[in-house]
C-alpha cells in the first residue's frame, strides 16, 4: 500500500503494543486514538494523535494497585464509541476490610469530537458492603511526530517543558524545532485527591448497589471542566455527525440473514468513519491508524469502489486533489507540474522537511487515476459543471503524463525515484521488494508498471469522451492516444508462454516476468483483448492466486513468493475487488459471485471488518485466514471492496449523462437470496433495485422509480 516507511514489514514484525485482533481505534477529522482492549496508551504506537502529532502517549489506568481483569471491550458498530467493561481484582484495606474481586464494574466508554477525547469512567458496587477504591490515572505527551512512532529515528528534538497543574486538570507543552508550541491538556471532573505531572490519584467511596461516574477529557491546547452535560452534549453531535456520513447516497440491505447486513453495515460504517470532511468536500482517509490522512491513489480508488452508491466521495476527492496539484519541479518531494498528490502529512518532521511526505509526490499512478476517475464521475452523475471547473487541472495532469510521466520518450508512464528520501517503488506495491523479474533480480529503472499503462488508458479515454462533451478540440488526438497506449501494452507486456501480462518493464525495455495480481487491475480498466482476457481470468482464478480467502497479490512459485508478506503473496481485500470487476467487465459473473463469497467468509472471521491484508495461506477446513498483525484496520479502500465486488456481480452500470442505469446478467453470492438497493441517485431522478434469486437465476425488480431514468436489462 501507501506504506512510506518502514514497507517491508512481515507478519513477523508484530508491534509490542498489540495486534490487528487487539488494538482500538477512534477516528474523528485529523484526530485518531489508538488504544488496548482496556482502553490504556502505553506509550508504544499507541496514543491520541491529532495533525500526526501524539498528544497523549501514556493513559494507563489502575483500580487498587492492579489494572482490572477485562470482561469485554470494542468499538460500537457505528464507530463512535470505544468501551471497556472490566471488574476489580482484590482491593488493598481500608480501613481494616478490604474489598474482594469481582464486585465492582468498571466501564470506560469513549468517543472522539471536535479534536478532542471524552471519556466516562463509571463505577459499580455489586457488592453486598461499601467499598472504597482507590482509582489512578499515570499519564503523559511526548508530542512525538508520527513517523517518530512508526520508528524514523531523529537526531534532534524540540523542547518538552514539563507539564503544569492545578486542581484538577494538567497541561503538556512542547517546543518544536519548527518553532510551534503545541499543548495538551488533561481535565477530569473531580478533583483528585493526589495530582502532579505524572499521575492523578483518586479515592471513590461506593455505598453498596449505587455508583459514581469520572468525566475525563484531553485535547489540543485549552482545557474545559468536563461535566454530565457537555459529555452527553458532544456524544449526540459526534454520532449525529456519523450518521449523516453513513447515510450519504444509495443504500443496499442484504436478505434476513443478519450477517451479511452486518458485514454490509460494517463496511458503510468503517467508509465514513475514516472519510473527513474538509472544505473541498468528504475524503476517505487510507485508514487508522498510520495512514490516517489523505492518501491520492487510496482517496480515489475508495472514491471509484463507491461510486456508483455514493458519488459525493468521488467529488470531494477530485476537488481536494486539484487543489494539491503540483506545480513546480522538486526532486525532495518528486513533484512536477501536473502530478497530483500521492499523501501529505502535518507533523514536525514534515514541515522540517525531515521526511518529504508534507506534501509528496512520489506515486506513478495517482496522476492517471485523477484523470479517469474524473471520467468516470462524469458519467455516473451527468456533473459536467465540476469537470468544467477541473478541466484546466485535467489538462494539467495530461500533459505530466506526456511530458514528466514518460521519461524516455516510449510511450509509457514509468518512475525512478528523484531523491533517495522518497519511494522507490511509486506504484500501489510499493515495498522496496515487490517489483522484480522472474529470477528475483531487481530492475533497473525507469520501471513502467502494467497497471499503471491500464489507468493511463482509462485515463485518455476518459478526456475524449468528456473532452467531445465539452467541444475541446483535442478530443480525438485523447482518443488516439489511448489506443497508442493499448498497442504498446499488449505488444510489450504479453507473454504468450505464460498466457499473462508481465508485471512491469525495466529501464532497458526487458519484461519483468513476474506473475502478479496487477494483471486484474488492467482488466478493470478494459485495455485487454477479449482473448486474452479470458486467460488472464482464467489463471487469476487457478490455484496460484486463489487462496480460498481471495487473490493473492503474486502467484505461488514466483520468485520472491511469501504469503506472510506485505505484497508478495498476501491478500488485499482491495486488490480483489479490482481483478473481480475486471472480470466482470469481461462478462464473467459465476467466478465473481464466488470470490464475493469467499472475501465475505474472510470477513466473518475478522469480526465482519475486513483489515488492509491478511496472510495468502491457502484456505483449510474449519479454519479462518490467517491475520496479518500489523495490518490497519479499518481501511478505506478494504472497506470499499464489499461495494465494488457487489457491483461487479450485479453488474449494474450507471449513466447519468444518458439517463440510464443498465443491469447486465446479475448474480448473488451463495448463501444470498435477496439483495435491495435503495434510493439509488441518477441525476435528478431515482430507482430502487431489488434482486431476487429465482431457480437457477437472479431476477431484477426495479421499485420506486422518480424522475426521467431508464432500467434496461443487458445478456
Amino acid at each position: 500500500m501507501d506504506d512510506s516507511y518502514s514497507v517491508q514489514t512481515t507478519a513477523a514484525e508484530v508491534s509490542d503494543t498489540g495486534t490487528l485482533e487487539t488494538l482500538q481505534a477512534l477516528k474523528d477529522g485529523d484526530t485518531f486514538l489508538v488504544a488496548d482492549g482496556w482502553g490504556d496508551l502505553k506509550g508504544g504506537a499507541d496514543g491520541l494523535f491529532d495533525k500526526d502529532t501524539r498528544l497523549l502517549s501514556r493513559f494507563v489506568m489502575t483500580a487498587g494497585l492492579a489494572r482490572p481483569s477485562r470482561l469485554s471491550s470494542g468499538v460500537s458498530r457505528d464507530n463512535v464509541f470505544f468501551t471497556a467493561h472490566s471488574t476489580n481484582r482484590p482491593l488493598p484495606p481500608m480501613g481494616g476490610r478490604s474489598a474482594p474481586a469481582g464486585v465492582l464494574h468498571i466501564e470506560r466508554r469513549r468517543f472522539l469530537w471536535d479534536q478532542r477525547m471524552f471519556e466516562r469512567v463509571r463505577m459499580s458496587n455489586h457488592g453486598i458492603e461499601d467499598v472504597l477504591l482507590p482509582l489512578a490515572f499515570d499519564f503523559g505527551a511526548d508530542f512525538a511526530d508520527i513517523f517518530q512512532v512508526r520508528g524514523t529515528l531523529r537526531e534532534k528534538h524540540g523542547t518538552l517543558h514539563a507539564p503544569t497543574h492545578d486542581g484538577r486538570r494538567v497541561v503538556f507543552r512542547y517546543t518544536g524545532l519548527d518553532g510551534v508550541e503545541r499543548s495538551s491538556c488533561l481535565s477530569f471532573s473531580e478533583p483528585p485527591a493526589r495530582l502532579n505531572g505524572t499521575r492523578a490519584e483518586f479515592m471513590f467511596s461506593l455505598p453498596t448497589g449505587k455508583g459514581v461516574d469520572l468525566y475525563i477529557e484531553c485535547g489540543a491546547e485549552a482545557c474545559i471542566a468536563p461535566d454530565a452535560g457537555r459529555w452527553r452534549e458532544n456524544a449526540l453531535q459526534a454520532r449525529l455527525s456519523m450518521r449523516r456520513r453513513r447515510r450519504r447516497g444509495a443504500s443496499l440491505r442484504g436478505p434476513r440473514s443478519p450477517l451479511f447486513n452486518q458485514w454490509l453495515d460494517q463496511s458503510r460504517a468503517d467508509m465514513a468513519l475514516l472519510t473527513t470532511d474538509l472544505p473541498t468536500g468528504p475524503y476517505p482517509y487510507a485508514g487508522t491508524p498510520w495512514f490516517s490522512t489523505p492518501f491520492g491513489r487510496d482517496g480515489i480508488l475508495s472514491a471509484w469502489q463507491m461510486l456508483w452508491l455514493d458519488p459525493s466521495l468521488a467529488r470531494g476527492v477530485l476537488t481536494y486533489l486539484a487543489s494539491r496539484q503540483a506545480t513546480e519541479v522538486s526532486a525532495f518531494r518528486d513533484s512536477q507540474p501536473g502530478k497530483i498528490m500521492h499523501e501529505t502529512r502535518g507533523g514536525e518532521m514534515s514541515a522540517l522537511h525531515e521526511v518529504p511526505f508534507g506534501l509528496y509526490y512520489g506515486g506513478v499512478d495517482t496522476t492517471c487515476l485523477f484523470v479517469a476517475l474524473a471520467g468516470a464521475y462524469a458519467k455516473r452523475t451527468g456533473d459536467l459543471e465540476l469537470i468544467r471547473q477541473l478541466w484546466p487541472n485535467l489538462v494539467a495532469a495530461t500533459e505530466w503524463m506526456r511530458d514528466y510521466g514518460d521519461s524516455n520518450g516510449d510511450g509509457l508512464i514509468d518512475y525512478a525515484r528523484a531523491a533517495e528520501t522518497g519511494l522507490s517503488n511509486q506504484g500501489w506495491k510499493d515495498s522496496e521488494d515487490s517489483i522484480f523479474h522472474s529470477d528475483g533480480r531487481f530492475p533497473k529503472g525507469p520501471i513502467a508498471l502494467l497497471e499503471v499503462q491500464g489507468y493511463a488508458y482509462a485515463a485518455w479515454l476518459a478526456m475524449a469522451d468528456v473532452g467531445q462533451r465539452l467541444g475541446d478540440a483535442r478530443a480525438q488526438a485523447w482518443e488516439d492516444h489511448a489506443h497508442e497506449v493499448r498497442f504498446l501494452v499488449e505488444n510489450k507486456f504479453w507473454m504468450e508462454d505464460e498466457g499473462f501480462y508481465a508485471i512491469a518493464l525495466d529501464g532497458d525495455g526487458e519484461q519483468c516476468r513476474s506473475i502478479g495480481s496487477n494483471a486484474g487491475h488492467l482488466l478493470f480498466t478494459g485495455l485487454p483483448s477479449a482473448e486474452r482476457a479470458a486467460r488472464v481470468t482464467q489463471r487469476l482464478l487457478s490455484s496460484e492466486f486463489r487462496s480460498g480467502w481471495g487473490l493473492r497479490t503474486l502467484a505461488k512459485g514466483q520468485a520472491r513468493f511469501n504469503p506472510m508478506s506485505y505484497h508478495n503473496g498476501s491478500v488485499w481485500p482491495h486488490d480483489t475487488s479490482l481483478g473481480v470487476a475486471g472480470m466482470a467487465r469481461y462478462g464473467e459473473r459465476d467466478a465473481v459471485s464466488m470470490i464475493l463469497g469467499e472475501i465475505y467468509t474472510a470477513a466473518s472471521h475478522f469480526h465482519m471488518r475486513l483489515p488492509e491484508l491478511f496472510c495468502g495461506f491457502e484456505r483449510e477446513p474449519g479454519e479462518g485466514p490467517i491475520a496479518y498483525p500489523v495490518a490497519c484496520l479499518p481501511q478505506a479502500w478494504a472497506a470499499g471492496s464489499a461495494f465494488l465486488m457487489l457491483q461487479a456481480a450485479l453488474g449494474v452500470d450507471v449513466d447519468a449523462l444518458e439517463g440510464v442505469v443498465s443491469v447486465n446478467n446479475p448474480t448473488l453470492p451463495t448463501g444470498v437470496d435477496r439483495l435491495t438497493v435503495s434510493n439509488l441517485g441518477v441525476g435528478k431522478s431515482r430507482v430502487d433495485l431489488i434482486f431476487e434469486r429465482i431457480g437457477e437465476g437472479t431476477v431484477l425488480m426495479p421499485r420506486g422509480k422518480t424522475g426521467d431514468v431508464r432500467v434496461q436489462t443487458v445478456r
